[in-house]
């Protein structure tokens, strides 16, 4: 079935606000949530809304916080996340680190005892945006094996650049891992059998079955390479945040936990010269417009492919399982039940 974007997000922000989050924090990550849907990657999307919901519920998240910080160095935010919504935490973050790195030309926060962040594109875009370059890294629990092992040590440990230009900002969002575990469990969700070489079973044996790999593991990407970038993330992420190690780290993918990962967010000032940003939009277009492998299969520039599938969606709507619509329906509280649980 088809649902539009003001559709998602009323529903998805009436749902936190009626679990006692602020109207700004319940919009916030709503639109963390939508987005991702619009863009394509339903595994960051509504379906994680029951999880948030119910960790609401048992006192996991706080929905009225945005975190505490101070200024550990000139340019470092050292944030203890009082286990807000992510998104909240982490926006409220950028917004700190955009007015210091005007002085200071960079800015980094280290945040620990935050929630999930959702996708990470949306928090880069939104620096590059203001015309700084934005680089974005959180850690999750163990659900990736190392390249020549079977057993999950670190995790999906995703990182996400945005670069301004004259145009549409160059903007990757990529997990570590050959997928996400929110893809997974999407598969799993809907019954369909992975590809091979995506993830191996509680017993370390590869697997198609997406509800045997939920207990498993996750293939770093590119092999060597992968596991490399994900390891250096886990012990940087750990380094300067002080959150935990992936075997330690929960709360991302149950609602039993306190969420103890990390995130880093950078916010960089790109160097100041009238012709540069229309040099990489210029190179950008380079790239689109050379040679394809496969003819009528024009190159794409990462974050090509989710600008188009969002304007179709806008317009359109995006597909989503009428069975997971009717579920978050379904979690919708009366009004008498709302005034019973706020406090005033």
């Amino acid at each position: 079935m088809k649902i539009s974007e003001r559709s998602a997000m009323a529903l998805a922000t009436r749902l936190l606000i009626q679990r006692n989050a602020l109207t700004e924090h319940a919009e916030c990550q709503a639109r963390v949530l939508v987005e991702a849907e619009l863009k394509g990657h339903p595994s960051h999307g509504l379906q994680r809304l029951p999880r948030i919901i119910a960790r609401i519920e048992r006192g996991h998240i706080d929905p009225r916080t945005k975190g505490e910080g101070f200024w550990r160095a000139e340019a470092v935010w050292d944030v203890d996340g009082r286990s807000g919504l992510g998104p909240v935490v982490a926006m409220a973050a950028v917004e700190r680190l955009a007015e210091r790195v005007v002085t200071s030309g960079i800015a980094i926060a280290a945040i620990r005892n935050n929630n999930h962040l959702g996708m990470l594109a949306h928090y880069v875009e939104h620096i590059a945006e203001r015309g700084h370059v934005g680089v974005a890294m959180s850690s999750s629990e163990a659900l990736v094996h190392p390249f020549g092992g079977t057993r999950a040590m670190l995790g999906t440990n995703p990182i996400a650049i945005a670069v301004p230009t004259a145009g549409r900002p160059l903007v990757l969002d990529l997990a570590t891992s050959t997928v996400s575990m929110g893809k997974i469990h999407h598969y799993a969700a809907t019954g369909r059998p992975m590809p091979e070489g995506w993830a191996r079973d509680a017993e370390g044996k590869p697997t198609t079955d997406a509800a045997r790999a939920k207990s498993g593991s996750i293939a770093p990407f590119g092999d060597a390479k992968g596991y490399g970038l994900g390891i250096a993330i886990e012990v940087l992420i750990a380094a300067l945040a002080g959150s935990a190690l992936a075997p330690d780290i929960c709360g991302t993918l149950d609602a039993e936990a306190l969420c103890n990962k990390g995130d880093i967010l950078i916010v960089v000032n790109p160097k100041a010269a009238p012709e540069l940003a229309q040099r990489l939009s210029d190179y950008l277009d380079s790239v689109r417009t050379s040679p394809p492998s496969e003819a009528g299969r024009p190159v794409a520039i990462p974050g090509d492919g989710a600008s188009l599938r969002r304007a179709a969606a806008l317009r359109d709507g995006f597909d989503i399982e009428p069975s997971l619509w009717d579920a978050l329906n379904a979690l919708s509280l009366s009004p008498s039940s709302v005034l019973e649980g706020q406090s005033f």
